[in-house]
């Protein structure tokens, strides 16, 4: 008989991904009491996004946070661009913007998340529970109104006044309230894998090459190339293994020369991380007592790297909108009305459906259209390094309604107040 623990908080962050983080971080710094689980027993999970942009940079440097978390190693990237027949061009130019952080910050997502976390626990009202694999909902009088988990051998419960399903593109938070986001059709998949990188190898930044309908992807991650193959959808990874691995290899090799001396470093097909792309949203994002924020309200693909961006967003949008009542909720047991959590819905909405339309207008430009032309700067295509180039270099690095945080409660403890 597995044994049953209880424990209570204000509110009930599930998933501690960068949306859950960064909502726990700005729930405690405004005095809510809060808890996050984490199913994992660290943050370490390789070929997780690892851009941090300038919309979140920003919302840090109101924390007083982004100075510090520059002080970790990490990569400054000003433009993600493409080589198509060994001519580059910009697709996004975050150099133009007349922002204060004009790039996107590369650092590992496990170490973004230590340093999210970190800051939470300098608040006595903050809980991080590492090893919690979610369970199930426990309602009252069909109101959310806490959780069920399992750490080890051991069942335990967390009564919340608000429980926040934060636990990504997989979540079994929103399945446990009956919601089903509406999928997207995605014509690609992605396999993923690392290449050295040395120190007189082109700088590619974040880029696209691409040659005969072939689109390989390079990140500079300073020792080595976080990089990425698209594949179609479908019987892609099937057609990758009957080729086998060094037919993959010579692929990766034809559309980066430069790393060809290096292309054994992969070892096998099962060596590959896969990503499944998906792009879905939930047409509700909410049920009595409960929110979904993030990859698990909508999944985003790729493209871009802006789904770290907009799982942030969604956290700053609902604690602006969250704290309040959360407070009021916390003194005196006035529930959190749904109106709020609609509220949070609405906000967010439109700049992810914008988001989502953008990437998948993108995803079948790759494919359709990626190889047509030769992409010189004298035939007009080099107009990325101009005005397009910077729109689009505006809408990767804030998206369609960036959010900053309007709770002065969140914002006055910027200088430590009430932290350990």
């Amino acid at each position: 008989m597995l044994e049953t623990k209880s424990r209570s908080t204000t509110a009930c962050v599930v998933g501690g991904g960068p949306a859950g983080a960064v909502l726990a971080l700005l729930l405690a710094r405004a005095g809510v009491e809060v808890t996050l689980l984490e199913r994992h027993g660290d943050f370490l999970r390789d070929f997780r996004g690892d851009t941090v942009h300038p919309a979140t940079l920003d919302v840090l440097d109101q924390l007083a946070l982004a100075e510090k978390l520059h002080a970790r190693p990490h990569r400054k990237i000003g433009s993600m661009g493409m080589i198509r027949a060994g001519k580059r061009r910009e697709l996004a130019d975050f150099r133009r913007l007349n922002v204060k952080f004009p790039h996107i910050t590369m650092i590992g997502q496990w170490d973004f998340l230590d340093f999210i976390t970190g800051e939470a626990a300098r608040y006595p009202n903050f809980r991080l529970l590492m090893n919690a694999s979610f369970r199930d909902v426990v309602r009252v009088d069909g109101r959310v109104c806490g959780i069920r988990y399992r750490e080890g051998d051991e069942e335990h419960e967390i009564r919340a006044d608000l429980v926040i399903g934060a636990d990504g593109r997989r979540s079994t938070t929103r399945v446990a309230v009956g919601l089903r986001p509406r999928a997207m059709g995605v014509p690609i998949d992605v396999v993923l894998f690392r290449l050295s990188r040395r120190d007189d190898d082109p700088p590619e930044g974040i880029t696209l090459r691409l040659d005969g309908g072939d689109i390989l992807g390079l990140i500079d991650r300073g020792s080595y190339w976080q990089s990425f193959v698209e594949i179609p959808k479908g019987d892609g990874i099937r057609a990758l293994r009957a080729a086998g691995i060094e037919a993959f290899r010579n692929k990766v090799a034809r559309l980066a020369p430069f790393v060809a001396d290096r292309v054994g470093e992969i070892e096998s097909i099962d060596a590959l991380g896969f990503l499944d792309v998906r792009v879905d949203r939930l047409r509700r994002w909410h049920v009595p007592g409960m929110l979904i924020i993030g990859d698990a309200a909508h999944c985003m693909s790729p493209v871009g790297g802006v789904g770290v961006n907009l799982a942030v967003q969604d956290a700053v949008a609902a604690a602006n909108t969250l704290v309040e009542p959360l407070l009021r909720c916390q003194r005196a047991g006035i529930p959190v009305p749904r109106s709020s959590l609609a509220a949070v819905q609405r906000r967010r909405t439109m700049p992810t459906a914008t988001m989502q339309l953008l990437q998948r207008a993108a995803l079948r430009v790759d494919l359709n259209g990626a190889t047509a032309g030769t992409g010189s700067a004298e035939d007009g295509a080099g107009a990325g390094a101009g005005l397009i180039g910077k729109l689009m270099g505006r809408v990767i690095a804030y998206g369609i309604r960036p959010e900053r945080v309007r709770n002065e409660r969140i914002l006055a403890a910027a200088g430590g107040g009430g932290a350990r």
